[in-house]
Formats: C-alpha cells, structure tokens, sequence
C-alpha cells in the first residue's frame, strides 16, 4: 500500500509539474504574442503613415519644383482631390455635365494662364498710372490705380445691388462691401505674376470653374430618384418572380370543399 500511496503521489507530482510547466510556457508565448502584435501595429501604423506622407509630400514638393512654393502644391492638391471626389460621387449618380465642365474649366483656365501669367493686368495699370499719375512712385502706381479703378467699379455695383436689393440701406452696405472686394480684386490684378505663377493659377482656376459647372448642371438637373431606385431595386427580378408564382398558382387544381 505504501509502495502505491508513493506511486500515485508520484503520479499526481509529475502532473502537477507539467500543468505548471504548460502554465509557464502558456503565459511566455502569451507575452511574446502581445509583444509581437504591439510591434506589428506599430509597424502597421508607420506605413499608413508614410502610404499618407508619401502622397501628400509628393503634391507639396510638386508644388514647390514647379511653381516655387509648398502653398501652391496644398492648395493645388486640395482641388485636384476635390475634384476626383465629386467627379466619382456624380459619375457614380449618372448625373452631371463631365464634358461641358471640362471644356469650360479648361478654357477658363488657360484664359487666367494668359491673362496672369503675362501680368496683362499689371501692365495696363502701370502704363496709366505713368500716363496719369507721373509724379507718383513707379512701384506703387500700378498698385494705387488698380484700387482706385477696380475699387471704384465695385462700389459702384456694390450701391447698385444694394439699392436694388434692400433700398438706401443696402446701398449704403453694397457701397462698402463692393469698395472692400474691388479693392482686393485690384490689389490682386495689379501684381506682377510672371508665367511661373500664371501657370499655377490657371490651374487653380481651371479646378475651380470644373467643379462649379458641374455642380451647376447636377443641380439645375436635378436627381431622378426613380431612375436612381431602378439602378439599385430589382424590380425586373420582384416582377418576374410574381407572374411565375400567378402562373404556378393558376396551373395548381384546387382541391374540392367538403
């Protein structure tokens, strides 16, 4: 008996030490296993980031090789992914003007090339100034006759509106506001952009006037939703499937009543 008391704590000692030893070895793996995936997320993590840097570093230096400045390549960046949205999202709807929004951006946006890029603007407002104000530094006069005329003519639309709009009131507002943005509208013109920047404003304009025209047309189009139901219903199927279970049911004899 003792000789079998010995063997089966024996027994029971020898399990014990294996439970323990899989405990032990259970909680090692266990921590090389938290360890392991903590260092794959932070792996995971640094190239989401750099699928993000590369990208968006890549318009910034764009914009900094071709026009001279990051600011050109962010703001740059920003409406090309704007436009490739909003071009997804309506070609998406079936809605929208693709063509005539791309033929008047592009035209609108080579005109704003020309037009800045040979400081057309500038040039003008120096040859009156030199002509008007002679006596004043040629540095400045472009600058001084750009607000004093385009200010002036916003004014004047600005009281126009306004009267229009809201009476004596909103000629008294039209008359400050229209003065305010002509006169940024000046100081804007009267800069000597060079081709440089003329080429990266022909881009920001040619972006921007895409994607008001084809916002224009989507709402002046408006959305069908029943066309755009009939895209994602399958009514043919629900119509078919009906008439087969009226025809299955009209071929079934009844039964007699008791």
């Amino acid at each position: 008996m003792a000789q079998l008391r010995a063997t089966k704590d024996a027994v029971l000692g020898l399990g014990r030490a294996h439970v323990d030893l899989a405990k032990a070895e259970a909680d090692e793996i266990k921590g090389e296993a938290a360890r392991a995936a903590g260092l794959a997320a932070a792996a995971l993590a640094l190239l989401l980031l750099l699928a993000l840097l590369l990208p968006i570093g890549g318009i910034l230096f764009t914009g900094e090789w071709l026009f001279g400045s990051i600011g050109w390549g962010l703001l740059l960046g920003v409406e090309l992914l704007a436009v490739v949205a909003v071009s997804l999202v309506v070609a998406a709807l079936r809605v929208g003007a693709f063509r005539k929004a791309g033929i008047i951006g592009l035209g609108l946006g080579l005109v704003a090339f020309i037009v800045l890029g040979a400081s057309l603007p500038h040039w003008l407002f120096r040859v009156i100034g030199e002509n008007a104000t002679p006596g004043i530094e040629a540095g400045v006069r472009p600058l001084l006759i750009a607000l004093v005329a385009v200010g002036g003519l916003g004014a004047l639309l600005g009281v126009a509106g306004g009267a229009r709009a809201a009476g004596a009131g909103g000629a008294i507002g039209g008359l400050v506001a229209g003065a305010l943005a002509g006169g940024l509208a000046g100081a804007f013109l009267a800069v000597d952009f060079g081709w440089r920047v003329g080429a990266a404003l022909g881009l920001v304009v040619a972006a921007a006037a895409y994607l008001a025209v084809l916002g224009m047309s989507v709402a002046g189009g408006g959305i069908d939703s029943e066309k755009l139901k009939a895209r994602f219903w399958p009514q043919m199927t629900i119509d078919t499937t009906r008439e087969t279970i009226e025809w299955a049911k009209a071929r079934i004899p009844r039964g007699r009543r008791s």
